[in-house]
């Protein structure tokens, strides 16, 4: 009965962790989308707001680490910074400015169904760094994802060619990021939480975006006095980006990162469906034909890479039970030695 209990509490906390990040990922996507659209809050900077969410989460960051300790710093030198968290948080501050700038021109229910192109970029660079092995079965998984997108935009109401040219820079650098982060950091054992990661990685991503703050929305912040801002608004927004990063924090340290994949599925789902009641963005069968063939291709490739970490695990547990069993024998075999040399004595 007891273990029973366990069970069931592990398995309500684990739906609970999920159902707290679909909650924050979803307002975070929708708030954003709130403030940057023209047609409703109609604050269209993109990289002040991303500056707004990285000074907020880097102070934040730097309390949890350096004052109330929460999360233990990572041991990283000057050099190893430079050359390895820099590209990253570059990277970074590319794909966050990018993406929330795709709002301003497309519908939420539709940056969803690009954004299921993530598996495809993240495959095809890996590759290219030589990360990943280049196996057919894999890319004609990853041209089936490509296929539903391509049908999907296909059926795009209000398709906006910059628009859409934004989200898919905003992946591609995205994918890269995530590629650079396993080449870079953690070959050389360094693994970062999201905690840890605002702490080191949103710093840079601020001083990469003011030179492109300065030159492309200081002078309309300036002229039309939108540097007066709702601190309601923006503090609650903020917040919110924060909260999602602590989110994250909790479902990959108490589930799997395979988990948060899946409940990413989920979220685009009902992103999609309050797109179209709520929003009132407009959402075409051939987008729900190509957004659901994508979805099977995502489907799969995240039961193809759960196979291949199960079979992984099955592999290490056979190789650590072969040598506790070498171990074994060998001690058995002393003892055999011992044994008989009293004898001979």
């Amino acid at each position: 009965m007891a273990v029973s209990e366990g069970v069931v509490k592990k398995v309500l906390l684990s739906y609970t962790y999920v159902a707290i990040w679909i909650f924050l990922s979803f307002s975070v996507i929708v708030y954003n989308k709130y403030i940057l659209d023209r047609k409703m809050y109609n604050w269209p900077y993109p990289i002040s707001l991303t500056m707004i969410h990285m000074g907020f989460c880097s102070s934040l960051a730097y309390l949890l680490v350096r004052v109330f300790k929460v999360v233990e710093p990572v041991s990283m030198s000057r050099e190893l910074y430079l050359k390895s968290v820099v590209p990253i948080g570059a990277l970074y501050a590319l794909s966050l400015w990018f993406s929330n700038s795709a709002y301003i021109f497309l519908s939420v229910s539709f940056i969803q169904m690009l954004k299921a192109l993530m598996p495809v970029a993240v495959y095809s660079i890996g590759v290219l760094f030589k990360k990943d092995n280049f196996k057919s079965e894999t890319m004609a998984n990853m041209l089936s994802i490509s296929l539903g997108v391509a049908i999907a935009a296909y059926g795009e109401a209000k398709f906006n060619s910059w628009g859409v040219m934004l989200q898919l820079l905003a992946v591609a650098f995205e994918a890269t990021r995530l590629v650079l982060i396993q080449i870079l950091l953690n070959s050389k054992g360094i693994i970062l939480n999201p905690i840890t990661s605002l702490y080191y990685i949103a710093p840079c991503c601020l001083v990469f975006l003011f030179v492109p703050w300065v030159i492309m929305e200081f002078p309309s912040l300036r002229d039309t006095s939108s540097f007066h801002l709702d601190f309601a608004i923006f503090g609650t927004n903020s917040i919110c980006a924060f909260a999602l990063n602590l989110a994250v924090f909790l479902l990959v340290g108490k589930t799997s990162a395979l988990t948060m994949n899946v409940a990413g599925v989920v979220k685009d789902w009902l992103l999609i469906a309050f797109s179209w009641s709520v929003i009132k963005d407009t959402v075409t069968p051939i987008n729900l034909i190509g957004y659901g063939l994508a979805f099977l291709g995502v489907a799969y490739y995240n039961h193809a890479k759960l196979q291949a970490l199960k079979s992984a695990e099955a592999q290490k547990k056979a190789q650590q039970d072969d040598e506790e069993a070498g171990k074994l024998l060998e001690e058995r075999q002393e003892d055999a030695t011992v044994k008989k040399n009293e004898t001979d004595d």
